[in-house]
């Protein structure tokens, strides 16, 4: 990760981190994007909270943050993916943060 973050940044990722006593305890990764029908918004592409810090509230209020911060930049939405798995995570976005679920992704390995 460490070795794509000067790449990715120069197409403009950029991180956002919630700290707890001087440790990161969760941290989201993410860039503006333009398209026909999300209009400009931001895209999540990594999101994760310390195994340890799970369940106490800090990927909660670090998207809380973020989602404040785009709509004052002029966002029409916060967009992201999870894994058809991560059950867990979907009901997180769904029930607490009020995320629509509205469409799959699909990719093709080259």
């Amino acid at each position: 990760m460490i070795g794509r973050l000067p790449r990715a940044a120069e197409r403009g990722y950029c991180l956002y981190a919630l700290y707890k006593d001087n440790q990161v305890v969760s941290l989201a990764g993410l860039s503006w994007r333009v398209n026909f029908y999300n209009k400009r918004h931001v895209f999540i592409y990594d999101l994760v909270t310390d195994s340890a810090h799970r369940s106490f509230g800090y990927g909660e209020k670090l998207l809380s943050h973020i989602h404040n911060w785009a709509k004052e930049n002029g966002a029409a939405y916060v967009a992201l993916e999870s894994g058809i798995q991560r059950n867990e995570a979907h009901r997180f976005y769904e029930e607490k943060l009020d995320y629509d679920k509205w469409c799959y992704s699909f990719r093709k390995t080259l």
